[in-house]
């Protein structure tokens, strides 16, 4: 069964803007959440990360995005 996949991020975000290409190539579903609206901000600051892209993956945290660490966590 495929993990939950949540994308923390903002729209001027380069780095994330490669996370949310890479998911959407690969057809994995997630769910975005833009840290500069009220909620996601909210939301975000519980993570305790700073910066984005963040991704939470299952019940594991990838701070920053690189595909051979999203791809480690994916598939285990």
């Amino acid at each position: 069964m495929a993990k939950k996949v949540v994308l923390y991020s903002m729209k001027n975000c380069v780095h994330c803007q490669t996370a949310k290409k890479y998911l959407d190539q690969k057809v994995i579903k997630y769910r975005l959440c833009d840290v500069k609206t009220p909620s996601g901000q909210k939301e975000f600051n519980k993570t305790g990360m700073r910066g984005v892209p963040v991704l939470k993956i299952g019940d594991q945290w990838l701070n920053g995005f690189s595909v051979n660490s999203f791809e480690k966590i994916y598939q285990n």
